[in-house]
């Protein structure tokens, strides 16, 4: 099998390489050929012998040659769209909450951000805590009336 995957290779590797920079350029061709012959490693028993096999492969490249051309044509969309709009500023203004965050202990900031800012649930918290559900739960718990006190305190309600 391997004998024969070295053969097909070292016999069209050339003919695949000039298929793919002909449509995508010298500089993508290398990474489209590599592609197309991980495939026909993949389905080595599917590569019909010769002379269809060169055919075969170009059918693989055409399919991975119209993938990286409709690969590339969405990076070239997305970098329009970002470059048509202009950037976003973001400059943070000191809240109560904020204040009322920084007055937390590291644990109970840490615990709401991975509920706020990550999404956990009360699993995903237990595990990323090390602990069980339970005591996930309680912490949380915990830190929200801690956060809530704190919060009151600076004149947050």
């Amino acid at each position: 099998m391997e004998d024969t995957f070295r053969e097909l290779f070292g016999r069209h590797y050339g003919a695949v390489y000039g298929y793919a920079a002909r449509r995508l350029g010298r500089d993508d061709a290398a990474d489209a050929a590599a592609e197309v012959f991980t495939v026909a490693w993949r389905r080595i028993r599917s590569v019909p012998p010769e002379p269809e096999a060169l055919p075969w492969l170009y059918g693989v490249a055409r399919r991975v040659v119209a993938n990286q051309q409709r690969a590339r044509l969405r990076k070239d969309r997305l970098e329009a769209r970002a470059m048509a709009e202009p950037p976003r500023r973001f400059e943070a203004e000191a809240t109560d909450l904020d204040a009322a965050l920084e007055a937390l202990r590291d644990a109970d900031r840490e615990v709401l951000r991975l509920v706020a800012w990550e999404g956990l649930g009360p699993d995903g918290l237990a595990k990323a805590l090390g602990c069980s559900r339970n005591a996930a739960v309680v912490r949380l718990h915990r830190a929200r009336a801690r956060l809530e006190a704190a919060w009151d305190e600076r004149g947050g309600r």
